[in-house]
């Protein structure tokens, strides 16, 4: 299975994307998994909510296919604890799932028809993070999973 995670606009704190860095070198050993950064939308001072998740839809629908498991990360989405999550991914491996996409919407969330393509919602929590700092935080629970699945002494339970 390859994942790759889709996100609106570039991560601009180093210290953010030198954790990115870390867990992707990290889970080059177990799968492929990509980064796909989408640009911003373009003049949303003159957008309503919608208009801009609209805009945002257009650009995530550029980048997935019929073929592809479609996540979202969403806070109405079903939580998991990370033995729980390592699972998940576990059975789409084995179920045939080829190419997960995760999806990380802008700050309105996701358009309605991105809700509907849409195969899962995960919530990575009931708090509220930036959108750079879900990209970190789900980039180690990957590989916290793989290492889960691997039995590997990264997650102490």
């Amino acid at each position: 299975m390859k994942i790759t995670l889709l996100c609106i606009g570039k991560t601009d704190d180093k210290f953010i994307q030198e954790g990115i860095d870390k867990y992707l070198n990290r889970l080059k050993h177990y799968i492929t998994f990509n980064i796909v950064v989408l640009p911003d939308v373009k003049n949303v001072k003159n957008m309503s909510q919608a208009q801009q998740m609209d805009k945002e839809s257009e650009l995530f629908f550029k980048n997935i296919t019929n073929q592809d498991f479609v996540v979202l990360l969403d806070e109405k989405g079903k939580e998991f604890r990370s033995v729980e999550f390592a699972d998940y991914l576990s059975k789409k491996m084995v179920s045939g799932v080829t190419h997960m996409v995760i999806l990380i919407g802008g700050p309105y969330g996701f358009a309605e028809k991105v809700r509907e393509r849409a195969n899962y919602l995960v919530s990575l929590s009931k708090m509220t993070f930036s959108h750079q700092m879900v990209r970190l935080f789900f980039v180690e629970q990957v590989y916290r999973a793989f290492s889960i699945m691997k039995g590997e002494p990264y997650h102490h339970e």
